[in-house]
């Protein structure tokens, strides 16, 4: 098994990775700079396992990995997620390059989640001898657009992950604990649409019907579905309406976020969403969107899976926790498809989508071992 101190006698090269593909720029919607880190992780993945590039015209090229040196090669795979694409902007790590102090190292992408790119490479024995034993097939997805939604890997993701025994999710832990995740919210995005009757309003304003008032009260309606006592939470973030002061408004729209800890509770909600209906007389209203994001719940065998992983990281001298989070990941669409999934295996640190961005050194070495540990044994 890899331990610590193993790892730890690899720890400027991990670092040297995590620089080199924190300073190859991924922003999610820039397909020029996605296909250009693919490259790089076709050729880096190929001296660990067979590499596949997935084409995706709509954005970056999605990777997939397969390492099948185990020593039983006929289980069914452990399917690890990652995603190589980022919040920032081309032209930001010239502004803030990759830069390490003595407890932590700092640079956009770098906690969410390219460290854990490096962090799954080393734990495939790409740094060399000695390298893992693996007790069964792993396949790795590198994907380029879950900072978005995941509106093209979703279908690889879910069709891989019907062919794994289990799924381990490389996004970071909780923080500052340093918990692994065994539930995630889900998350859904609607607009409503409201179309009424533009009219002059000083002229004769009773021949028109107001969008915007019909917004007041849609906005209260959508806001009655939150449920708090569930952790259901419903947020009218952005509306706008009307033309002039002068002019009864004949438009107006909302978009709307909600987040939810049950399935039970999206399919509610979808269907508040649905049955909303005009108070205003003459105007008309339009739904659309769903859950797009299926919550991530915590049932037995996600929290087996955390309790083998506490078991290992023990074993290393780590005290493993386990926690959740409101915000979603890929590990949502695997839970929720039955296949036993634990999030949160990815390196420490802090500012996920912030300029103050970091891993911890001593996580790093301490999490990518615990993920050797994990691939040995599960």
């Amino acid at each position: 098994m890899l331990d610590r101190a193993t790892i730890a006698a690899h720890e400027g090269r991990l670092l040297d990775l995590i620089a080199h593909l924190v300073h190859i720029e991924s922003p999610s919607t820039d397909k020029p700079l996605l296909d250009r880190l693919a490259d790089e992780l076709m050729t880096l993945f190929a001296r660990v396992g067979t590499v596949e590039r997935i084409a995706n015209p709509s954005g970056g090229d999605h990777v997939r990995v397969m390492v099948t040196n185990a020593n039983e090669p006929s289980l069914p795979p452990t399917l690890v997620l990652c995603h190589y694409d980022t919040v920032w902007p081309a032209g930001t790590v010239a502004q803030r390059p990759f830069t390490v102090t003595d407890d932590r190292a700092f640079g956009p992408g770098a906690y969410d989640m390219k460290a854990s790119i490096a962090m799954i490479y080393a734990a495939l024995g790409g740094f060399g001898q000695p390298a893992p034993v693996l007790r069964r097939p792993v396949v790795l997805l590198l994907t380029s657009d879950e900072e978005i939604g995941s509106p093209t890997s979703r279908a690889l993701i879910e069709a891989t992950a019907a062919q794994a025994a289990h799924v381990l999710v490389l996004e970071p832990p909780t923080e500052p604990d340093g918990a692994l995740k065994t539930a995630r919210k889900g998350g859904g995005a609607f607009r409503v649409t409201i179309t009424g009757r533009a009219a002059h309003a000083g002229v004769e304003p009773e021949k028109g019907a107001s969008a915007l008032t019909e917004l007041a009260h849609q906005i209260l309606a959508v806001n009655a579905l939150a449920n708090p006592a569930l952790g259901t939470t419903v947020n009218v973030g952005v509306a706008g309406g009307g033309t002039r002061p002068n002019v009864v408004p004949a438009e107006a729209w909302m978009d709307v976020d909600v987040r939810v800890w049950t399935q039970a509770e999206a399919a509610r909600i979808e269907a508040g969403m649905a049955a909303l209906q005009p108070v205003t007389p003459g105007v008309h209203l339009t739904v659309r969107g769903s859950v797009r994001r299926p919550p991530m719940e915590r049932t037995p065998a996600s929290i087996a899976l955390f309790a083998k992983a506490q078991e290992l990281g023990a074993a290393l001298g780590l005290t493993i926790q386990e926690g959740s989070t409101g915000g979603g990941s890929d590990g949502n669409f695997t839970a929720a498809l039955g296949i036993p999934t634990l999030d949160g295996l990815g390196c420490p640190g802090a500012g996920a989508h912030a300029e103050h961005e970091q891993i911890s050194r001593q996580g790093l070495i301490d999490r990518t071992a615990l993920l050797c540990a994990l691939l040995e044994t599960l």
